[in-house]
């Protein structure tokens, strides 16, 4: 795993060099815990006007809640209440306050019991996502051990196929002068290389194939985020078509998930030198597993599994898209990434991990998106004891909302914040430990990834994919047009993860010319 701030990490890492802090002890979070008498109590603080009873549960617009709790920051403080029924909810907008609590974790919060709730009633395995106290610590064992910068190396080349097979897609639509519908293919992409690399069986969507899982994931992550927000469960008394297919996807997919892990428990039986190197994150995970003291059973493989394909299919498609658009909005950028890309790796038939390591502006390219628009803007957390949050005392039980990146878009903590400056990441043209002043504030106030001792676990192998697909995309071809139909920029739409809506691409081979065209 690479350390913040190291330049190229550890022998044998992967190619990223991750700027978010890595996981903290507990013991450091003691301000977030005291509850002295000069700390305002929840009913102090202001909010916007609510409804008697209801408060503002109508009030919520889901597709765009990120931005309506980050617009009234604006206008009531960066510590504000609202209430949903009868339950009082603080909204924090502060990252000092947010990073103390996030490294009190597990033992001072947790995520919403609202999520453990659904998750489990739409059948979801209790993976690391909303596993809780001694059994997340377990499951985090196993996970890490999956991820550690040694395996990560071995996935290499199954990820370079699954981006050769994204490079064929896009060239037959670029030679047949056809759109391109980005989030959909960025989707393909990240569902083949997350089930690649969990099961070692590529589902081959981008050619096709293996479609069904996809669609399964597409209706679950959707319906877990509505059935968080909505004031009354009426998926139990209303069953409308619509519940009912998501549940016919919940049993298909925790088949399959299943079969992936039978199958995969059945090929480490059967070879000692496969169990001692394990070919994937699911054979790796089951080793782990299978040591002893470990205390994870089967049930806890296959919740890690869900995790993997509902966690890292949205996010790493969604940062990719943002990432696109935005690189289109700023051609100097543009031209910068890809100069650097076809002078490091040429054509990227096949970048080597040595040359994704020295892709530094595409890095910075990569966490400049993630600054401005991160796949989780939100988290809910939960106080297990009473607290102080900013400076607010918070009663055990209370739903605290975090807005991940409202300060890393505000001036007063970053100048020009809401500028797409890649550059703000880099200094004396390198990356990491010596990129001065303005990325050390960088590291303190983004956290796309969230922080403390439940930061996502698999960032650095999102960062990995990531940089290869861009690479590949490129180091190939020319984008000639990258919008909405519509024309405007593509708008911010929450489903759990921030995604944006509508995003066409037109593309030609570099070594073919042909005039731009409108998505």
């Amino acid at each position: 795993m690479l350390h913040p701030g190291s330049p190229r990490g550890t022998a044998g890492a992967p190619p990223i060099h991750p700027p978010y802090p890595a996981p903290v002890p507990s013991s450091a979070s003691a301000p977030s815990q005291a509850t002295g008498p000069g700390a305002r109590a929840l009913h102090q603080l202001p909010g916007p006007g609510a409804l008697p009873l209801l408060g503002h549960l109508l009030a919520l617009q889901a597709p765009r809640l990120h931005q309506q709790l980050e617009a009234w920051c604006d206008e009531h403080g960066a510590l504000y209440t609202l209430r949903l029924g009868s339950r009082r909810v603080l909204v924090c907008g502060d990252h000092e306050a947010t990073a103390a609590a996030l490294r009190d974790r597990p033992e001072g919060f947790r995520r919403n019991s609202r999520l453990e709730e659904i998750a489990a009633e739409m059948g979801l395995p209790a993976g690391l996502f909303v596993a809780q106290g001694e059994a997340w610590r377990r499951q985090r064992r196993m996970v890490m051990a999956a991820f550690d910068p040694t395996h990560v190396r071995r996935y290499h080349p199954a990820l370079v196929g699954v981006a050769q097979r994204l490079v064929a897609r896009w060239s037959a639509a670029a030679e047949a002068g056809q759109a391109i519908e980005l989030q959909a293919d960025l989707m393909r992409y990240t569902v083949d290389a997350v089930a690649g690399l969990a099961f070692g069986s590529p589902l081959d969507t981008l050619q096709g194939r293996g479609g069904a899982i996809q669609e399964h994931l597409d209706r679950i992550f959707p319906a877990l985020y509505a059935r968080l927000l909505s004031p009354l469960p009426h998926w139990r008394w209303w069953r409308t078509p619509a519940v009912r297919a998501v549940e016919r996807s919940m049993v298909a997919l925790d088949a399959a998930v299943r079969g992936f892990v039978a199958e995969a428990q059945r090929r480490l039986d059967a070879d000692a030198e496969r169990r001692a190197h394990p070919h994937n994150l699911l054979e790796a995970m089951i080793v782990a597993a299978d040591q002893p003291g470990s205390g994870i059973d089967e049930s806890q493989i296959a919740g890690n599994v869900f995790t993997l394909l509902l966690a890292g299919e949205d996010t790493t498609a969604h940062t990719l898209a943002w990432l696109l658009e935005l690189l289109w909005r700023h051609p100097a950028a543009l031209r910068r990434a890809t100069d650097e890309v076809r002078r490091v790796c040429g054509d990227a038939h096949a970048p080597s991990l040595e040359q994704l390591a020295a892709l530094e502006y595409v890095e910075a390219c990569l966490h400049e998106t993630l600054r401005l628009k991160p796949a989780a803007p939100l988290l809910g957390t939960e106080a297990l004891r009473d607290s102080r949050v900013g400076g607010v005392r918070v009663p055990r039980g209370t739903l605290v909302v975090h807005l991940l990146r409202r300060d890393a878009l505000r001036d007063a903590c970053l100048p020009q914040a809401r500028r797409f400056e890649p550059a703000r990441w880099l200094a004396d043209g390198g990356f990491g430990a010596h990129a001065g002043a303005e990325a050390a504030a960088l590291r303190r106030v983004a956290m796309p990834f969230g922080a403390g001792p439940r930061i996502c676990p698999g960032r650095h192998l999102a960062l990995l994919e990531m940089k290869l697909a861009v690479a590949v995309l490129l180091g190939r071809f020319d984008i000639t047009a990258l919008g909405t139909p519509h024309g405007g920029r593509a708008q911010e739409r929450l489903r759990f993860t921030m995604a944006p809506e509508g995003l066409r691409m037109r593309l030609r081979p570099r070594a073919a010319a042909a005039a731009p065209a409108q998505p």
